[in-house]
């Protein structure tokens, strides 16, 4: 019961927090930062009582497919609300908060066999402390390439569209989306040292695929950056190797487990 009632809690904020973001994107109501920081704050604090009460057992914490998922985006919209103290961010809530609501929701109705780590392995709770926290940015980043490809295509046919008029300016876009990856990139280097370091038998646990994916998804990133500095990408070209280095890291992180918890009903 204690669960439901937590879920429900969060869902209710995280709509919340989506139809206020709505209203002020259409223009119908103004939303201060400190509103916004509020809602998020007590949703982020339901969902995170929602996560202890799901993943903690007997001194082990449970990394399953779908709590995984909760634990990501509970550190999705954490990082976002702290950017967004600093940063033009705030239409990333649109898409985020439901993306989290979907991860509660899915928690509460299926199920994946348990993957327990124990409490005290420091070391292998760095590394999945530092890959989910890489996943996440590299999240925000989607995110904001997503927006940035549209507002791309949208400022060559409709200048004036509701979507130009609530972004910030192309450079300030551009400006944002390499931050987070250039964040994301490093937080990520971290994590596969420390998997290289911590993790005993990649085999035994089933981790190849998702070690592979990941070292291809840092390429990707790096050759990105590198096509910045060297070559000025901008605009749709950063918006597609962002988009797919992403998408080779969450095929690496989420197709793994899926195959291995869902379809394989491997446990750990």
């Amino acid at each position: 019961m204690g669960t439901l009632i937590l879920a429900v809690t969060t869902l209710f904020l995280y709509s919340i927090g989506t139809a206020l973001q709505a209203l002020s994107f259409r223009g119908r109501v103004h939303t201060s930062i400190a509103i916004v920081t509020l809602v998020g704050t007590l949703a982020l604090t339901s969902h995170g009582a929602l996560i202890w009460d799901t993943i903690q057992s007997h001194g082990a914490l449970n990394f399953g497919f779908f709590q995984s998922s909760v634990v990501i985006s509970w550190l999705i919209v954490a990082l976002l609300l702290i950017l967004n103290l600093r940063k033009p961010l705030q239409n990333l809530f649109l898409c985020i908060y439901p993306l989290a609501g979907l991860t509660v929701i899915f928690n509460l109705i299926f199920h994946s066999p348990p993957r327990f780590i124990a409490e005290d392995n420091w070391g292998m709770m760095s590394h999945i402390a530092l890959s989910i926290t890489a996943y996440s940015l590299f999240t925000l980043a989607a995110a904001q390439a997503l927006l940035l490809y549209i507002q791309n295509r949208q400022l060559k046919q409709n200048y004036n569209s509701l979507l130009v008029r609530n972004l910030p300016p192309l450079q300030t876009m551009e400006s944002l989306l390499f931050e987070l990856v250039w964040a994301g990139v490093i937080l990520l280097v971290l994590a596969i040292t420390t998997g290289a370091l911590f993790v005993n038998d990649l085999f035994a646990q089933h981790l190849v695929h998702k070690t592979v994916f990941s070292l291809v998804s840092l390429v990707v990133f790096v050759a990105l950056l590198i096509g910045r500095y060297t070559q000025g990408w901008r605009g749709i070209t950063a918006s597609r190797w962002t988009l797919a280095g992403c998408l080779l890291l969450m095929i690496g992180f989420y197709g793994s487990k899926f195959v291995l918890e869902l379809i394989f009903h491997k446990g750990f």
